[in-house]
């Protein structure tokens, strides 16, 4: 038989941007262990629903550690107690018969929640559309196989690719900062060489962009990097801020 658990869940609810938030209690009996997270959350909401209530309202798509949507905070870590995963792929198995959970939306002034648990997280697509694109001569280019890439780089430049934009570094951060966000996004095309014509701007594009909406400055508390669900180095920060610093002596 499945082992099941009794929990209590202190679950933020805000009616909308400009609402007051406040914690609410629910109580939920007999939840399998194998049940994911985002199944307890469909769980509780069947029940509200039940009860003719208003449901959580909480973001998730693939549900399968891809998509980044699933950005909740959970007992103060993003993504919950498990280590490099998304909140999709947390199981009730990490937590104890009788604990009390605590749900919250993304804490970071660049992620404004939309209503309960959902964020807008657009800032991260407006940081990639500010630097994150290579420009490409269309007549007479080479095969992309046929240029050749060092495997360490090529490896070094896929690891940072995995970045899945979900904010949980921002989230983590105690000033708020997308540093390891924006440092992978720079080294996944500084590193090869379809990504060196833009090189001169993206660094000081893609960082202006992330100033402007509201993030804040990075102090090297390496919480991004242990919070990350795709375990995202902090090396990549260090080549950001050389790639920034070549640029403004370029200019």
């Amino acid at each position: 038989m499945d082992k099941t658990i009794n929990i209590t869940l202190k679950v933020w609810r805000q009616a909308g941007p400009k609402a007051k938030g406040k914690f609410e209690t629910y109580k939920l009996d007999n939840i399998s262990t194998d049940a994911s997270f985002l199944e307890m959350m469909d769980i509780l909401n069947e029940k509200l629903i039940s009860e003719r209530k208003e449901p959580i309202a909480f973001d998730h798509d693939c549900r399968e550690g891809i998509c980044g949507m699933c950005s909740l905070y959970i007992n103060g870590h993003p993504h919950g107690p498990d280590s490099e995963i998304t909140t999709c792929q947390l199981h009730m198995r990490k937590f104890k018969d009788g604990q009390t959970i605590t749900i919250e939306p993304w804490r970071s002034a660049g992620f404004p929640v939309i209503k309960d648990l959902m964020v807008d997280r657009t800032a991260y697509d407006k940081i990639m559309q500010a630097g994150g694109f290579v420009s490409v001569n269309t007549g007479g280019i080479p095969d992309g196989n046929a240029i050749p890439i060092p495997k360490d780089k090529a490896d070094e430049a896929m690891d940072a690719a995995a970045c899945i934009g979900c904010g949980a570094c921002a989230a983590a951060c105690k000033n708020g900062s997308a540093m390891l966000f924006v440092s992978a996004k720079v080294s996944q095309l500084a590193l090869l060489p379809q990504g060196k014509i833009e090189a001169k701007r993206r660094a000081k594009a893609m960082l202006s962009k992330m100033d402007e909406l509201g993030f804040g400055n990075c102090t090297n508390t390496t919480a991004c990097e242990a919070e990350c669900p795709k375990a995202i180095s902090i090396s990549h920060i260090a080549r950001l801020n050389r790639e920034f610093i070549k640029a403004k002596i370029a200019d």
